[in-house]
């Protein structure tokens, strides 16, 4: 029988969190661009402005997919406009899967 293997920096709980993201989410700089605030989203979504600020902080959990289609509806965006990548070496994928092989 096969294990599973989990990538060490999702579960290790003894790195912060903040340093654990992966993808960012840029709702802050689409605002900004269109000239609008938090408080202009939060009305017009019904999501409420704690839940922006957490995503903006980077302190939430996760996003549901409700929530980022009523803030692209609202934005006239694509996801890929508010949820990005940041640039990793390209050599990160092939030193993840060495270390699951071990």
């Amino acid at each position: 029988m096969r294990r599973t293997r989990y990538l060490p920096h999702v579960m290790d709980n003894s790195v912060p969190r903040r340093a654990r993201l992966i993808i960012e989410i840029r709702v802050d700089e689409i605002l900004a661009e269109q000239g609008r605030t938090f408080y202009w989203l939060a009305k017009q979504t019904g999501i409420s402005h704690t839940t922006l600020w957490r995503l903006k902080k980077g302190k939430a959990f996760g996003l549901n997919l409700v929530t980022l289609e009523k803030m692209c509806r609202v934005l006239e965006c694509q996801p890929g406009d508010i949820l990005t990548l940041p640039n990793h070496k390209k050599n990160s994928r092939r030193k993840i899967e060495s270390k699951l092989k071990r």
